[in-house]
């Protein structure tokens, strides 16, 4: 296993360790934690230095690093990198046991985001989230996080007999199509309260004393890097956890600058960031201008710094499709393992312009990695990520970018092996700027 290669199966064992947003955030500490970085609380006073290194985290599924830098903040600003930390998946209604014909017993659930239907059924599928759990204290109850590590759900698809016509298309229902299916019910299976009988054995705390759960489907297989020359990643939630993954490895590795150089990892953009912890919030606003309080600037240093920064938007892109290229732009086709995408949308659903274009163009070439630009079809409509959204809280120097990929929302993606070395030395040259 070559360099890139390695690089690729440590993004696919962080994939798999990382089952829901919870596990991603929990996961991102502890790396940062054993390179020398310091948990800050949003509740706490903050006693900050320059050079030193930081985390703070809200509703832990969104996650705020950054390195202060050495030189005046108003004059040197910040270098952002934001990624996302959730996928389209389906999450556990309240009360979730559903009997059928007093024979299988199945979970009630709704879709988050936009998943590609089809591709969850027929899976070994598990559960995963935060639990939150009766303490002393009644404004903040106790949290636990669950992985159920064993393939205990499946979606099952209708045979063909019952649906001649299923090759010709089939538009799934989310409530009857798309419940998962846990269990035979017989004289042993007690079907009351199961889910929380479950997760009582895993995290060792009464029935009684569970009140909520937050937990959402995954697939239980493992991604790999496939093809015949080992050029591909096969997995889950590359979109957008191979982002995370690079934007963590690159700030691991950054220097101290005279800009700060922060990662943002948010949550909620699959369903449009309006959320306390979201790229629709005010909260990375807020963390930067705290940032600069405590180093005794005023609010006209910090509107400086924010004239003063760039901000790397991170989320995956579009690679021609093999089987359909007549999807794609004429020109501008992106391919796999090419080089990080430039995201271009003249209607504004990104921020790229050519001024923030001509920036991460200038970054590839200093680092020697190829790079690629996607535009829509002019007949189709594009969707819009964390930059353009983020933008109405923050003024700041924007460009998208992504890795290209294949089957963007499916329960497994395809993307390229060299292209998340690329990426990762993209945004780790980019923090090493000056």
């Amino acid at each position: 296993m070559n360099k890139k290669q390695k690089h690729a199966q440590n993004l696919i064992d962080f994939i798999y360790e990382s089952p829901s947003p919870y596990h991603v955030i929990a996961n991102a500490k502890k790396e940062l934690l054993s390179n020398g970085f310091s948990e800050l609380k949003l509740i706490e006073k903050w006693n900050i230095k320059k050079s030193g290194k930081y985390f703070v985290s809200q509703n832990n599924t969104s996650l705020f690093a950054f390195i202060v830098g050495n030189g005046e903040i108003e004059e040197s600003g910040y270098k952002i990198v934001a990624a996302h930390s959730d996928s389209p998946s389906f999450k556990i209604k309240p009360s979730p046991e559903i009997s059928v014909a007093d024979k299988y017993l199945k979970f009630n659930t709704e879709t988050y985001g936009g998943p590609i239907l089809s591709t969850w059924l027929d899976r070994p599928l598990s559960l995963a989230g935060r639990v939150s759990v009766k303490g002393k204290d009644l404004l903040n109850p106790l949290t636990y996080l669950v992985n159920i590590k064993e393939p205990i759900l499946v979606i099952p698809n209708l045979p063909i007999h019952f649906n001649r016509t299923v090759n010709e298309g089939i538009a799934l229902n989310k409530q009857i199509d798309m419940l998962p299916v846990t269990a035979i019910i017989n004289k042993e299976l007690n079907t009351e309260l199961l889910l929380a009988r479950t997760i009582s054995k895993e995290i060792n705390v009464p029935v009684e004393d569970i009140l909520e759960v937050d937990l959402n489907l995954y697939d239980f297989a493992k991604g790999s890097i496939i093809g015949l020359n080992k050029e591909f990643i096969s997995s889950g939630k590359l979109d957008d956890l191979a982002m995370v993954h690079a934007g963590l490895t690159a700030i691991l590795d950054a220097p101290v600058c005279k800009s700060s150089n922060v990662l943002a990892i948010f949550d909620n953009e699959e369903v449009g960031s309006r959320s306390k912890q979201g790229a629709g919030s005010p909260i990375l606003k807020n963390i930067l201008k705290r940032i600069a309080l405590v180093q005794g600037k005023n609010e006209e240093d910090f509107q400086r710094a924010i004239y003063n920064s760039f901000m790397i938007s991170a989320d995956m892109a579009h690679a021609l499709h093999p089987n359909h290229p007549d999807k794609h732009d004429p020109v501008n086709k992106p391919v796999i393992n090419g080089g990080p995408v430039i995201k271009i949308e003249g209607n504004q659903k990104y921020t790229t312009d050519s001024d923030s274009s001509a920036v991460f163009e200038m970054i590839c070439k200093e680092a020697t990695i190829p790079y690629q630009k996607f535009v829509n079809r002019s007949d189709m409509l594009g969707g819009g990520t964390l930059g353009n959204v983020s933008a109405g809280q923050l003024e700041i120097r924007s460009v998208d970018i992504g890795n290209p990929m294949w089957a963007m929302h499916s329960i497994r993606e395809t993307s390229g092996v060299d292209d998340h070395t690329y990426m990762t030395k993209a945004l780790s040259s980019f923090y090493k700027i000056n």
